[in-house]
């Protein structure tokens, strides 16, 4: 009875408890009571007073705006968003699309305050009178209010209170829009109401809708097109022109609707009218896909999607960094080159195809900068098992969405190699290399924490036919000798070359500890292209170790950038990393890719093929870029070896490190590199690393006088016969074997 006493004192709050009842009755009664309230002349602003209502401020959270990727000339290459939206000035905005809008949803807008009580008794009485909801009753203030409550609930509790028919969330409204009408002018509001509104499709915002539905800019929208959109704001689930035939017909009549109340407001002619009417819907159905599977570069996508999730710098969890990576509407520009990773990709599809088992992945790094330049994979990415697609980056470590990676091989030689010269060793030093090697004892090889874990019941092979002779820094090198890398590994220490490994920036894919074991040094843990490329660039840039980088810039959605630099620091001195690349620029002339051959250019490199042949790798460099290829099959390296096997259409009966990762590599970098002028390595210090110190060659035996001048020679090439590393001298392939390194076809009995 009070509460009928106060409703009859207050003729507003009458009319609100029957407009929200919901009834026939209730709306027949508000749509009388509306008028008589005028007619008494009881204005809206007294009957605001009445209700003792007071401005309120709203809470206005940042829209969710779409992120987008772009490479390093500014062209998109991937976007991330939860709702795809993209906000635009009003003035961006077609003047016949903001005509449209205003005549269906709110025709006073520019004439009333937060509330039209004009308005919503037409309103009642018009959807009254034709059995049907053709006006809204709420001003474009009160939808805005709603919508931003909508979009700041969390959970779908909160959005059902945003929008339940209560007195009380409706006296709320009507605060927050007289706080709105105060804040800001009707040009503003009506700019921020375009912006949040859902128009269907997936499409939020003007912006993003016109470019969904008719393929153009808001800009550019027609009077049939701006009909359309704005017929689609009052009911988006019903008229979404994606559920179906009768969705569209039901947006079709809607336009049709719009058009009609815009002759009648003579906002159009009679003539515009009917030939909008006449035309047909026109929804082009533009599609904008999000996320790393729709992107252009999809695991460099990825990558990039990592480095923010992971950084704390973009948000205190996880869960707030993916918010800003979706909803954000910033702008990342990276390092991607499109001409570099267009040339891995090309090269990757020569030798490897799609629908192959085994994976080829590439990744190039600019040395000095850490610049990630291409990211390319043999398989397309995406979840499908019958397109052989990959649902994981497969170039990356797991830290940026990749997996396990595949063992390193004889590429993790050079850590070793690096460590010997480092602590004093010079060219010609070496001893000899037997056709196996056992480790004296369990002491012979100790770990970084003093343990022992020699294995003196392994046996590392080289090869099948005997001993290797003796093998300086160079020629086992070249050779990629296995028992001379294990005996060198045993000389500098285990600990040492772990240590190298480390500085030089190489983990383990899966982020577990490096295992550091005998075998180390022949490359056992499993890597990925991405970190390998990125500890060769170190010898290319003299010494100096850059952090993969993969963002220079970011913009926030206001248009401030914050720069992003390369994280670089001196892990090597300069003439030890100078003298690194003089020994492995000899692997092309000298070594195990001599059959493939260099680039025309300064170049350095390292193949890799490991144990019973689960994985290939190629890893080499030039002063201007560094890269890593490898091949191995994810379903498992032991179970899927590379031997006798069809990759790319071709057979092999045995994948080396240069079989496929070094052709790859060469093809590759000569086409990422053309047009960059050469740059020269440093010259080695030969005072320092030419010559040999207590661990000198043998001298060679004297040859009988009737034998004739050897001539120009390498003193050392009579203790290398062929057959002892991963490269197949003369076309014949090795015959050794090994626990990790690089090996032949498997012997007899083993």
């Amino acid at each position: 009875m009070q509460a009928q006493r106060k409703d009859r004192s207050n003729p507003i709050l009458a009319v609100l408890r029957l407009i929200i009842a919901g009834t026939a009755a209730g709306v027949l009664a508000a749509a009388v009571a509306l008028p008589a309230v005028g007619g008494a002349g009881v204005s809206a602003k007294t009957a605001v007073e009445g209700l003792d209502l007071k401005p309120e401020d709203l809470d206005e959270p940042p829209l969710p705006e779409r992120t987008k990727l772009v490479d390093a000339n500014g062209k998109e290459i991937g976007r991330f968003y939860y709702e795809n939206r993209q906000s635009v000035r009003l003035d961006q905005v077609a003047p016949i699309m903001r005509t449209a809008l205003i005549s269906i949803e709110d025709f006073r807008f520019y004439q009333h305050g937060p509330i039209d009580v004009e308005g919503t008794a037409r309103a009642l009485v018009k959807n009254l009178t034709t059995g049907g909801v053709t006006q809204g009753g709420s001003s474009l203030t009160q939808q805005y209010v709603k919508q931003v409550l909508v979009n700041k609930a969390e959970t779908p509790e909160e959005q059902a209170a945003a929008i339940a028919p209560t007195l009380s969330r409706k006296l709320s409204e009507l605060r927050y829009a007289m706080a709105i009408e105060k804040k800001y002018a009707k040009d503003q509001i009506l700019e921020k109401y375009l912006n949040i509104a859902y128009f269907g499709a997936g499409a939020h915002g003007i912006q993003a809708a016109a470019k969904r539905f008719f393929d153009k800019s808001a800009s550019e929208l027609t009077l049939v097109e701006a009909a359309t959109l704005a017929g689609a704001v009052q009911n988006p689930a019903r008229t979404d022109p994606n559920v179906g035939p009768e969705s569209r017909e039901r947006l079709l009549q809607r336009r049709n609707t719009v058009i009609d109340r815009m002759l009648i407001l003579e906002k159009i002619t009679p003539q515009e009218a009917a030939e909008a009417k006449a035309k047909k819907l026109g929804y082009k159905d533009v599609e904008f896909p999000g996320g790393c599977e729709a992107s252009k570069y999809p695991y460099f996508c990825l990558y990039v999607q990592y480095e923010i999730l992971n950084n704390e710098e973009f948000g205190k969890n996880a869960d707030e960094r993916r918010k800003l990576l979706q909803r954000g509407g910033l702008t990342i520009k990276t390092t991607i080159d499109p001409k570099m990773q267009a040339a891995a990709e090309k090269a990757i599809k020569k030798y490897v195809s799609t629908k192959d088992k085994p994976v080829a992945s590439q990744a190039m790094v600019v040395p000095g900068t850490g610049e990630i330049k291409a990211m390319a994979a043999s398989r397309k990415f995406g979840g499908s098992k019958k397109k052989n697609e990959m649902s994981y980056n497969i170039v990356a470590d797991a830290a940026h969405g990749g997996g396990r990676g595949f063992q390193q091989g004889s590429t993790a030689k050079v850590y070793t190699l690096a460590t010997a010269l480092e602590e004093g060793l010079k060219y010609g030093d070496g001893f000899p290399a037997p056709a196996g090697y056992t480790a004296g004892g369990y002491s012979t090889f100790k770990n970084c924490k003093g343990q022992n874990v020699g294995d003196p019941s392994h046996e590392v092979r080289n090869s099948s036919e005997g001993g290797g002779g003796f093998k300086t820094l160079e020629s086992g090198t070249w050779g990629s000798v296995n028992t001379f890398f294990v005996k060198l590994e045993e000389r500098v220490g285990l600990c040492s070359v772990v240590k190298m490994a480390k500085k030089l920036g190489v983990k383990r894919a899966d982020g577990q500890k490096l295992s550091e074991v005998e075998t180390f040094t022949l490359g056992v843990n499993e890597v990925d292209p991405v970190t390998i490329a990125s500890s060769y660039a170190v010898f290319a840039s003299r010494g100096k170790y850059c952090r993969p980088l993969a963002i220079t810039e970011i913009k926030d959605r206001n248009g401030k950038a914050k720069q992003y630099k390369p994280k670089c620091s001196q892990v090597l001195e300069e003439e030890v990393a100078d003298a690194v690349s003089g020994i492995l620029s000899g692997v092309f002339t000298k070594g195990t890719m001599q059959e493939v051959g260099g680039i025309g250019r300064d170049a350095a490199g390292k193949t890799g093929t490991t144990d019973n042949y689960m994985s290939a790798w190629f890893a080499g460099y030039t002063p201007n870029m560094s890269s890593a290829v490898s091949l191995g099959d994810p379903r498992g390296t032991k179970n899927h070896e590379l031997i006798g096997i069809k990759i790319g259409g071709r057979y092999y009966q045995y994948v080396y490190g240069a079989s496929i990762s070094g052709r790859i590599w060469k093809d590759s970098m000569i086409s990422a590199l053309k047009g960059i002028e050469p740059v020269g390595f440093t010259p080695v210090d030969r005072s320092r690393f030419g010559g040999c110190t207590e661990h000198c060659a043998p001298k060679p035996k004297k040859k009988k006088e009737d034998e004739g001048p050897r001539g120009d020679r390498d003193p050392f090439d009579i203790f290398d016969p062929p057959g002892n590393g991963d490269g197949p001298p003369d076309g014949e392939p090795d015959r050794g074997v090994g626990r990790g390194g690089d090996i032949g076809p498997i012997t007899p009995g083993r």
